[in-house]
């Protein structure tokens, strides 16, 4: 295996020779001078950029990239605080770019039949960038009534044998209050592509459980126009999900016929304009995806600079036309999820439902290979059954209460604490 380009002294060259050109540019516009250091211990030493010349570390400002590599800014005083905000960024965002590793390594990462080192390498970057912290999040599925026919997801419209359902909004506001009462900081509202619920009863809702409970609140109700993004953003939502669950666009558009890989596209920039927390992801294993897809999937969760990243295995529908085929596989999904979590450093990650279903351990290997969210169901028992994009879904039968002490003790055995704010995203924090 090649050696990882995070966090090893052998790669800081590479940053070396990328760094004066960016340092101009940025020299240019703010009237400021960077050099790259490298931080051993509390001493920083020089290792590329111009050099400040007389003036002293009178005005400097140190900016921590990684464990090993800062930027010191010089003339920082002289900024106001805004550009002091899109300086910081910009040198993120010049290490991010950097540190990318190209097609072929990610290829080579995911054909390995040794992957310790890679995931040791991303739970390492997870604590430095992260913290030790698991974020929950009470997730309520409030609708399985689906206007798509994706040829994966159980919840199809095609599919005629599911049981159907709908959750009034009184029910999807007594399932808010009780995630709040069970500790829980975000909600996420999750269902089917489903026009049953009109916008303005949703922004209603919305406006309510913002009102009277605790928490922030997370939609993954799919594809929408940019007026119901923007009401939805004013009523009070947070964040969104939107997988896009394959960067191929042939494979895309096999898999989900009546959509558009143009249009999802759109979708997440309309909500990072919007100023939504914006989260996305990818299937593992799917037919038809090749490692150099998949290699393509993980490059694109990195140029997107998302703050939430959903993946996990592709598992087969028996009432879908992919019954019969191969599932993901555990093992090249835990090195996905390590590849995101060295390429994004700070996204936040869940180890997913469908993680704990393929492999009884799923959860917590994801939690050691780079993951940090953990999503306790809080959907009323009697409809969790039908909400069934894949089968053998673990935790249908728990009450909301039992689901709580369970990932207590889960993020308990890897070591993990359970974090108590908000958890919002890291990219808007740091910046």
């Amino acid at each position: 295996m090649k050696e990882l380009s995070v966090g090893k002294e052998t790669s800081i060259s590479r940053f070396t020779d990328l760094f004066p050109s960016f340092a101009g540019g940025v020299e240019g516009k703010y009237s400021v001078t960077l050099h790259l250091a490298h931080i051993l211990n509390r001493r920083w030493e020089y290792l590329s950029g111009r050099m400040p010349g007389p003036e002293s570390d009178y005005g400097s400002h140190r900016i921590p990239l990684t464990n090993e590599l800062g930027v010191i800014v010089y003339g920082w005083h002289r900024l106001a605080a805004d550009l002091q905000v899109e300086v910081a960024e910009a040198c993120r965002q010049w290490l991010d770019g950097s540190k990318a590793m190209s097609k072929e390594e990610v290829v080579a990462h995911l054909k390995s039949d040794d992957p310790r080192a890679l995931l040791q390498e991303a739970d390492r970057v997870r604590q430095a960038f992260c913290g030790n912290a698991v974020h929950l999040r009470g997730l309520i599925e409030f609708s399985n009534h689906c206007q798509r026919d994706c040829l994966y997801c159980g919840l199809r419209r095609s599919n005629q044998k599911l049981p159907r359902y709908r959750m009034s909004a009184d029910e999807i506001f007594e399932s808010a209050k009780q995630a709040g009462a069970l500790g829980y900081k975000t909600i996420v509202m999750q269902s089917g592509v489903d026009g049953f619920y009109r916008i303005e009863v949703l922004c209603d809702l919305l406006k309510k459980i913002k009102n009277e409970v605790d928490c922030a609140v997370t939609l993954c109700i799919g594809e929408r126009s940019y007026e119901d993004y923007r009401k939805l953003r004013e009523a009070g939502a947070d964040r969104y999900l939107l997988r896009f669950e394959t960067s191929d666009k042939e494979l895309f558009e096999k898999l989900k016929p009546d959509s558009s890989y143009e249009q999802r596209r759109l979708c997440l920039d309309w909500l990072k304009e919007l100023g939504y927390q914006v989260g996305s992801g990818n299937m593992i294993g799917l037919p038809g995806q090749t490692l150099e897809i998949l290699a393509e999937d993980i490059l694109l969760l990195r140029d997107l600079n998302l703050d939430m990243i959903g993946i996990g295995p592709f598992i087969a529908h028996p009432e879908t036309p992919l019954a019969g085929e191969p599932n993901g596989a555990m093992a090249l999904t835990l090195k996905a999820v390590a590849l995101i979590r060295i390429l994004t450093q700070n996204a936040l990650i869940p180890a997913t439902t469908a993680m704990g279903s393929i492999d009884p351990e799923g959860r917590q290997k994801a939690l050691r290979a780079g993951a940090n969210v953990i999503m306790p169901n809080v959907t009323p028992t009697k409809y969790r059954c039908y909400y069934e994009i894949y089968p053998h879904k673990i935790c249908i039968n728990e009450r909301p209460g039992d689901c709580a002490s369970c990932v207590q003790v889960l993020a308990g055995s890897v070591g993990r604490t359970i974090a108590k704010d908000y958890g919002h995203g890291f990219k808007k924090i740091r910046a």
